[in-house]
């Protein structure tokens, strides 16, 4: 007799019976009816993806340790998309001459990534992606600060329920460069800045000693950003800060960066976050097209 099949899912996935997917559509329903309020449309793509998609732009860790990545039967290297960005620049690069900018597009996707399982994280979730194409201004960076304060407001969230922190990667840039780092020390160093916070204040400071002898956050101009959250405040929104130490882990990030915390000490965490992206698109040829956009889970 042959051995029974376990009943148990793949670990770290989920099965949705009816009300729990009942529970999930109600959810995805009150994101699409909110973002239908500010014009945006729902678009969708395959999960499997060429992985020099993710190789060429997204973070090491997620590249190296975290994607489920395999060989198909046509020796095709594939990857189970692990984000959704590299996905909307590709499209929009594919299309370009068709598509009439700005775009205003969202997608609510199924990810995986390999990862402990834990509080937080699983190995597959759902994300809204929402994103802004086509407008360089920060009027753009603007618009989905607001959309994203007001889609947990949709949720019953108060302002005081989280806070809102950017920064901008262009600076934290330009402050390397001004320490004397190269384009490697860079990398290292801003990889080193977004793991700050789950190191010990010593041990981020040995890491950092080995790569520069000056610390580029002294060196931040951060007028940019602090006349951002200004006009955010004079529109209404009071909870955004400017955190000099914000880095978000894509390598695509080229100018504002953001991430959402939950202000409630039993999770002080991000719940998520976004950023400025303006030269994603260029890696398929062509101009590079100036895009902002964020992405939140269904886990946090």
């Amino acid at each position: 007799m042959s051995e029974l099949l376990s009943p148990d899912s793949y670990k770290g996935v989920r099965d949705f019976y009816p009300k729990d997917w009942a529970r999930l559509s109600a959810i995805f329903g009150t994101l699409r009816k909110t973002l239908a309020l500010w014009g945006y449309e729902e678009y969708n793509a395959s999960p499997l993806e060429r992985a020099e998609l993710y190789e060429a732009k997204t973070s090491e860790e997620i590249v190296n340790e975290q994607t489920y990545t395999f060989i198909d039967r046509g020796n095709r290297k594939v990857t189970l998309r692990p984000e959704m960005t590299p996905t909307l620049a590709r499209m929009v690069a594919n299309k370009r001459r068709e598509l009439a900018l700005p775009l205003r597009w969202f997608s609510i996707p199924n990810v995986f990534r390999y990862e402990r399982p834990q509080k937080g994280r699983l190995r597959e979730h759902y994300q809204l992606n929402v994103d802004l194409i086509g407008i360089a201004s920060e009027e753009a960076d603007i618009e989905i600060l607001r959309i994203a304060s007001e889609l947990l407001k949709a949720f019953g969230a108060k302002e005081s329920d989280f806070v809102i922190r950017v920064n901008s990667r262009a600076l934290l840039t330009a402050a390397c460069k001004a320490a004397g780092l190269k384009a490697d020390a860079t990398r290292a160093y801003l990889r080193l800045l977004d793991k700050k916070s789950k190191m010990t204040p010593e041990a981020f400071g040995v890491a950092q000693s080995s790569i520069t002898v000056k610390d580029p956050l002294t060196l931040v101009e951060s007028k940019e950003i602090k006349a951002l959250v200004a006009t955010f405040t004079e529109l209404g929104v009071t909870n955004a800060v400017f955190d000099p130490t914000l880095t978000r882990g894509f390598d695509y990030y080229t100018g504002v960066v953001f991430e959402i915390f939950d202000t409630n000490p039993a999770n002080p965490r991000s719940i998520f976050g976004g950023g400025r992206f303006d030269k994603l698109v260029s890696l398929f040829g062509g101009d590079a097209i100036p895009a902002v956009g964020f992405g939140m889970g269904d886990v946090t």
